[in-house]
């Protein structure tokens, strides 16, 4: 006697299918926010170096410097962000598989790796290697580099803009020796301590 096997009905499969999708449809959204937030970790990282190198300079020299080499500041290959010292000086190119300084020393500035990202719609140098200007305000609304305050304290002041996803926002970051509080149109605001990286405007939660 032959024992009849039953198998799902097209109906069961379909309801399966449907649950899937739903379930893919939330879960990827939060996915590729989670990942943009992962890969800002490279600015706040290189930031806070940027930082303890100005702060050994400072301590040695009795000054801070707006100058990359000066400062001793030189970021990994492959960082989706381009790093700002200052805002007035060249730039070290990042377009070839040798990284490129300025003769005679005057970057103020490193390229993002566009050896490797090299998609422009989404990786615009016209863009992130555009020194920014530092939007978020502190006490003493620094600039980008060494800003004379009084004559007697100077601060300094550096920043980041990135690519995180593939929209047409970036990802601006700053950091200064000034305890700050941010305001304005800034994506983050309220106090902001010396040496602590702020988001002025965070590419995870921006489509423009």
């Amino acid at each position: 006697m032959k024992t009849m096997m039953k198998g799902f009905t097209l109906i069961e499969l379909m309801i399966v299918v449907a649950i899937i999708g739903i379930l893919a449809a939330i879960a990827i959204p939060n996915f590729v926010k989670f990942q943009a937030r992962s890969k800002q970790s490279e600015a706040k990282a290189n930031l806070k170096a940027m930082f303890t190198a100005e702060k050994a300079f400072s301590a040695e020299k009795d000054r801070f410097t707006a100058l990359i080499g000066e400062a001793g500041f030189s970021p990994e290959r492959n960082n989706r962000y381009a790093y700002y010292t200052g805002v007035a000086g060249t730039q070290t190119d990042r377009t070839t598989a040798v990284e490129k300084p300025t003769v005679g020393g005057t970057d103020q500035a490193v390229q993002f790796d566009s050896f490797k990202y090299t998609d422009t719609k989404v990786f615009d140098p016209a863009v992130l290697n555009k020194a920014p200007i530092v939007i978020c305000g502190g006490t003493k609304l620094p600039g980008l580099g060494v800003s004379p305050v009084d004559g007697v304290t100077p601060i300094w002041t550096g920043a980041a803009v990135g690519q995180v996803d593939s929209d047409k926002a970036v990802d601006n970051w700053s950091i200064s020796t000034d305890n700050r509080t941010l305001t304005g149109t800034c994506d983050q605001i309220g106090p902001n301590p010396s040496g602590e990286p702020a988001n002025e405007h965070n590419d995870v939660n921006q489509t423009t």
